[in-house]
């Protein structure tokens, strides 16, 4: 509870840590710019009420925002080195690429069956219904399914059914497989 407490605390000042952080750069490079621009904008004048010196801050402050806003808009659209890294990142990920997690694995296998008994006939479809059985047969042999049927068949109830879209037999194998798994 204590940790999950912290943890949203320290999301927060990771939230409020970008405009904090635009008001330090406006106010610092503003300051630092001033004495350098003062000159051209005298304090006993005004421009709608204004003091000159207020305008000229303001203009300061309001080009390092839109300096600041483009060089990010420029890195994020033309630099982002980190795009590439998301691509790599999915390529090494299994579940990414050909692997499904099994809640996945039981949503495509009961889509698959409804696919299969809407469509009869239709000889396209029942060959992309065959692929799938082939790729939910492999992802049954996984260990990652194994552990997912082990930590099911201890936190419910009922263990997990002969699931009617999975090849027979496949559910007992993959529970055997699980109770020689170590945590």
């Amino acid at each position: 509870m204590q940790r999950k407490w912290f943890m949203r605390q320290y999301w927060r000042l990771q939230q409020s840590q970008t405009l904090i952080s635009m008001v330090f750069w406006c106010t610092t490079l503003t300051l630092l710019i001033w004495p350098y621009v003062s000159w051209r904008f005298d304090s006993n004048s005004e421009f709608s009420g204004i003091s000159m010196t207020y305008i000229g801050l303001g203009l300061i402050a309001s080009c390092v925002l839109i300096t600041v806003l483009a060089i990010g808009y420029i890195y994020d659209q033309f630099l982002a080195l980190w795009k590439e890294q998301r691509t790599v990142d999915t390529e090494r990920n299994p579940f990414g690429t050909y692997a499904m997690i099994p809640a996945n694995t039981v949503i495509v296998g009961v889509l698959n069956k409804i696919l299969r008994e809407q469509s009869k006939g239709d000889e396209e479809v029942e060959k992309t219904c065959n692929w799938i059985d082939q790729w939910l047969a492999w992802s049954s042999k996984q260990e990652i399914w194994a552990r997912s049927q082990r930590f099911w068949d201890e936190k419910f109830p009922e263990p997990v059914p002969e699931l009617f879209f999975m090849p027979p037999g496949s559910i007992e194998a993959a529970r055997d497989v699980g109770k020689k798994l170590d945590d």
